[in-house]
């Protein structure tokens, strides 16, 4: 069974973020305590002017008209994806790859609806075959390890990340996955000091330095955790995101304690 610790981190996407432990951002799940890190970090990502909603019917329109047109199955399941029709998305996709079983984009975007559906194992086949060892592919390389760390496999996800990095060096989004993988693995010195690699580059979402505060603040550094959680948002957004990074460790400094308490005495030997 994972830790508290472990169920309470998120992992990131190679293009975009999702499901982020901040309760202020926009457009993403707040994840609790105690629950099983849910969808992977391979969400599409947004554009400025998306309506999801909106996109689900009109791709969804030219889907019926045109359902072999890779292009259109792609946007529609990007949509879907986007407004949690996980299973939706992942059906339009395995029809496509079925019938294009050499189109390395769509064995992509298939394995990542596969993740984010909780598939994890089926996820990683597919993600193997959209690409290949001559021709390595970053993003797929690091949504692999993302699979491979929702399974518990942390050693073996790590090595993908770190080979994400020789094609992508410093590339942020495959850092903060790394980082977050040693912290399920609960090598936090190692977790916090990757975060902060991943952080300081230009290019980094500032999303990705609310799991720098949460592993800071699981090393029991709270005020420090604090000032990471408030940087680069409005003061609205701030005050919540620490609210949460408090409430999060709370749970967490509460749990061996609530463990203790629910533990079966142990059996004297006859």
């Amino acid at each position: 069974m994972r830790s508290t610790r472990s169920r309470s981190l998120r992992l990131l996407a190679s293009t975009a973020l999702i499901a982020l432990p901040a309760a202020a951002t926009a457009g993403c799940q707040s994840s609790q305590l105690g629950q099983t890190a849910g969808a992977l970090p391979i969400a599409p990502p947004e554009r400025a002017d998306a309506d999801p909603r909106r996109d689900v019917e009109a791709f969804g329109q030219q889907y019926r008209v045109y359902p072999n047109n890779v292009d259109v199955v792609l946007r529609y399941a990007q949509a879907l994806r986007a407004t949690g029709q996980r299973a939706q998305a992942v059906a339009v996709l395995e029809r496509a790859s079925i019938q294009n079983p050499q189109n390395k984009v769509l064995l992509g975007e298939y394995g990542r609806a596969l993740a984010e559906a909780g598939n994890y194992e089926q996820a990683f086949e597919v993600l193997n075959r959209a690409h290949s060892p001559d021709q390595p592919d970053w993003h797929i390389l690091s949504a692999q390890g993302a699979a491979l760390d929702q399974m518990g496999r942390h050693a073996e996800a790590q090595r993908y990340y770190l080979t994400a990095l020789k094609i992508a060096p410093d590339e942020p989004s495959i850092l903060s996955n790394l980082g977050l993988s040693y912290a399920l693995s609960k090598d936090l010195t190692n977790a916090e000091a990757t975060l902060r690699r991943a952080s300081a580059r230009r290019s980094a979402d500032p999303r990705v330095r609310q799991n720098l505060a949460l592993v800071v603040g699981l090393q029991g550094r709270f005020a420090e955790a604090e000032d990471i959680a408030r940087a680069d948002l409005p003061p609205d957004q701030a005050a919540a995101n620490v609210a949460y990074l408090r409430q999060m460790l709370a749970r967490h400094d509460n749990a061996p304690a609530a463990n203790a308490a629910t533990a079966k005495p142990a059996r004297g030997s006859s």
